[in-house]
């Protein structure tokens, strides 16, 4: 059949290398950047951080509770407490029947005094959100649902060609004569030999070559060489914007995995009947009696499951399941940064509904984790996130050369073209020629 003929995978990735080149070169570029985005804002926005003190972090509930003292017209949606650089961040949207021209505020952990505010990634906010732009663009193309479905399809693509490209660059099998006989067992240990010093080059390049092998040399080499982590940034990307669609079915055909979006349902189901909205509703719980719910499972979860808690990283109000979420720091996490081991529990009446976490529970929540850490470069400390953004600009490298690759060749066949038409047109002429010397020599 065609499609498992050479020439049709090398067609294949060409075009799909055309279609993701511009997506990736600016998912490149950003990325190379977000991998400093904790210490990038912290030297663009000084005003969003206070200096660290001897004094005492206020709790989630204080610090949700002056937030909403301070800015009435707003509800809380989530707070994050200070980890590692990050400010102390609430989440807020409008209350109903009121306007807010910001959705994050960035509050002193010590006093709960709101420091600043701002509309995340909005550049008419002026340029201290510059930062915050660039993520949006990195994750969604600015372009909010949109964009993130964009993306993520680029990122499907992106890891059927990392597939596409390792085998391309395997050498072509030799076809033995029909009538050799040898030994099977040197013939296997003589094939693997040899297979492998076909292969060496393609790892090589060339440095002294014309710019022409150079160019095909980087891009084949750097490809190989950092084929593993490709692939990992490629699936991550596809888990970032496509989670519970393409990443929730791919992982749970061959793992266990467990997320919100899969085990608790959405208000809306429960409350289209109504006039009432799941998003605007308040809980019955307030934040102060939710932390305290949250501590109490998270405290009997930690017995049960055998893990430590560190401290307290998050809380949420995911409105439209009507849970709540409480996050920790915990010995189950991977992260340099923050923590994701949480617990869910119905945001009315406090009933436990879900435990998350990062490693030794589900398989597949394992292996998420260490995806999400290492496409955010967000463990094994600063030489990993040095190598982040080094593969970013890689990864535009790889773009750029692939496009050259593509246009030398592109120039070549239209030489080629007009290579033959010149020929067939020199062809018809002579042919022309003789026809008319015949007919001179028939009168």
């Amino acid at each position: 059949m065609i499609i498992f003929k050479r020439p049709f995978w090398v067609c294949l990735h060409r075009w799909a290398g055309l279609a993701m080149a511009g997506f990736l070169i600016l998912a490149g570029l950003t990325g190379s950047l977000l991998a400093f985005y904790p210490e990038l804002e912290r030297q663009i926005n000084p005003q969003f951080y206070t200096e660290q003190t001897n004094g005492h972090i206020l709790d989630i509930a204080t610090l949700a509770e002056r937030a909403r003292q301070q800015i009435p017209s707003a509800r809380v949606d989530s707070v994050v407490l200070e980890a590692n650089q990050e400010a102390t961040l609430v989440f807020v949207s409008p209350r109903p029947g009121h306007e807010l021209s910001f959705n994050q505020v960035f509050l002193n952990p010590y006093t709960g005094k709101v420091l600043d505010h701002r509309q995340f990634g909005a550049l008419t906010d002026s340029w201290r959100n510059i930062l915050s732009f660039v993520y949006r663009l990195h994750t969604s193309l600015a372009l909010g649902t949109f964009g993130m479905w964009v993306l993520g399809i680029c990122a499907l693509i992106w890891t059927i060609d990392c597939l596409v490209g390792f085998y391309l660059s395997l050498p072509q099998r030799v076809k033995r004569a029909k009538d050799a006989v040898v030994n099977k067992t040197e013939a296997r240990t003589g094939s693997m030999l040899n297979g492998w010093q076909r292969w060496k080059p393609a790892w090589k390049i060339r440095w002294r070559s014309s710019s022409t092998k150079l160019n095909f040399d980087l891009h084949r080499a750097s490809g190989l060489w950092l084929w593993p982590i490709l692939l990992i940034f490629a699936w991550s990307s596809v888990y970032m914007n496509l989670w519970d669609t393409v990443y929730t079915w791919t992982t749970r055909t061959v793992f266990e995995y467990k997320a919100p979006w899969t085990e608790l349902p959405k208000q809306e189901d429960a409350l289209k009947d109504t006039r009432q909205d799941a998003k605007s509703r308040e809980p019955r719980l307030n934040w102060r009696q939710a932390q305290a719910v949250g501590r109490y499972w998270m405290n009997k979860q930690a017995e049960q499951h055998r893990f430590e808690i560190d401290r307290p990283v998050a809380m949420w109000l995911i409105r439209e399941r009507n849970v709540y979420q409480y996050s920790v720091r915990s010995s189950r996490d991977i992260q340099d940064r923050r923590g994701g081991t949480s617990v869910f529990f119905d945001a009315d009446t406090g009933a436990f509904k879900l435990l998350l976490l990062p490693t030794g529970q589900y398989n597949g929540n394992t292996v998420t984790s260490w995806l999400y850490a290492l496409h955010m470069g967000n463990v094994f400390g600063l030489p990993y996130r040095i190598f982040v953004c080094i593969t970013g600009l890689i990864v535009v490298m790889l773009s750029v050369t692939g496009i050259l690759i593509w246009l030398r060749k592109r120039r070549v066949q239209k030489a080629q073209a007009v290579t033959w038409q010149s020929v067939a047109l020199l062809r018809e002429q002579r042919l022309m020629v003789l026809r008319n010397t015949l007919h001179h020599y028939q009168k």
